[in-house]
């Protein structure tokens, strides 16, 4: 699958969520700082798509929507809402606004809007959205991150404790290795050993190594060799190498095979793994599947599963995905 390809549910989703905090803390620090953490937060995804279910999705990586409670005095609940953006869109500070308004309609609270920029253009810096009607003018600002602009601090982030940091890094070297597989291997390497020393909880440390692998990926040969160049880690962070993806493998009876290094074990639980993954977006486009697309993902091979992933972007049904098998 091609790096420019369209992600609508990424690791990025699940990195935020178990580390919302973390997230707002090193792209957002001063929102972060108005927000009572103590009071804790609520992610709404359910309420999210039905608010948004019928504008177009545009090209971004992961969306969350998350009720925090604010330390500026504001009565009731705050509503965080926030875009990861994959490329330069032309009307994304339009679906901004939209998305803002009406999640302000849903909700009758304020409503913080947020964006992450993950795309390669350093000119593209939407931050809001305003037009003007009958001598009246109605505008929305929102926070926005450029990891571009990280570029120049490439070393501190690969010090810094905070997980996002890491993200970060991963992301700029995954541009500056575009074309060069070598140099991408050396890189995630190098990150994945920086992952370890931090001492985060295993599943912090899974859903930062899948966003590692969605961001930075190797041609078969190399992400075998990468498995066996890390085997000197001890049995646990040999585990914790697993992404979340495989992990499905391994919870469908793979375990004795990927234990015992056996490659066909574990290239089986990548296939299951990519299924799963697929099964669960197709399904939430286009609600449960049927039986018999169910046992095609089942059974399929990587070059089935790439093909329907492709094709899930543009396909009107489930149909048109498994099209021809």
């Amino acid at each position: 699958m091609d790096e420019s390809t369209d992600d609508f549910d990424s690791p990025w989703k699940d990195a935020i969520r178990h580390a919302f905090p973390e997230f707002m803390a090193f792209y957002f620090p001063d929102a972060a700082a108005r927000i009572d953490w103590a009071a804790g937060h609520e992610f709404l995804d359910t309420e999210l798509r039905q608010v948004v279910r019928d504008a177009e999705l545009g090209r971004r990586h992961a969306d969350v929507l998350v009720r925090v409670t604010s330390l500026d005095g504001v009565v009731g609940h705050v509503y965080a809402h926030v875009e990861v953006q994959g490329g330069r869109e032309a009307g994304f500070e339009r679906r901004m606004f939209v998305y803002h308004y009406r999640l302000f309609d849903r909700f009758d609270a304020p409503v913080a809007s947020f964006a992450v920029l993950a795309d390669d253009d350093p000119s593209w810096r939407p931050e809001g959205f305003e037009f003007e009607a009958l001598g009246l003018r109605h505008s929305l600002r929102f926070g926005m991150a450029k990891l571009l602009d990280h570029e120049g601090r490439l070393e501190q982030l690969q010090d810094d404790p905070n997980p996002f940091a890491l993200v970060t890094a991963a992301h700029l070297l995954t541009r500056r290795t575009r074309g060069n597989d070598e140099q991408r291997y050396e890189a995630k390497l190098r990150l994945i050993r920086l992952l370890y020393r931090q001492g985060w909880q295993r599943q912090q440390v899974l859903d930062l190594l899948a966003v590692l692998d969605w961001m930075m990926r190797l041609p078969l040969h190399l992400r075998d060799r990468l498995w066996h160049d890390i085997d000197d880690f001890d049995a646990e962070k040999r585990m914790g190498y697993v992404t979340s993806f495989e992990q499905i493998g391994i919870e469908k009876g793979l375990e004795k095979g990927i234990e015992r290094g056996l490659e066909t074990g574990l290239r089986r639980g990548e296939l299951l793994g990519q299924a799963a993954l697929l099964e669960r977006q197709l399904t939430r486009r286009f609600g449960p599947l049927q039986p018999e697309h169910r046992e095609l993902l089942a059974h399929a091979t990587r070059e089935q599963l790439e093909t329907w992933g492709d094709r899930i972007l543009d396909a009107p049904s489930p149909g048109e995905v498994f099209a021809g098998h």
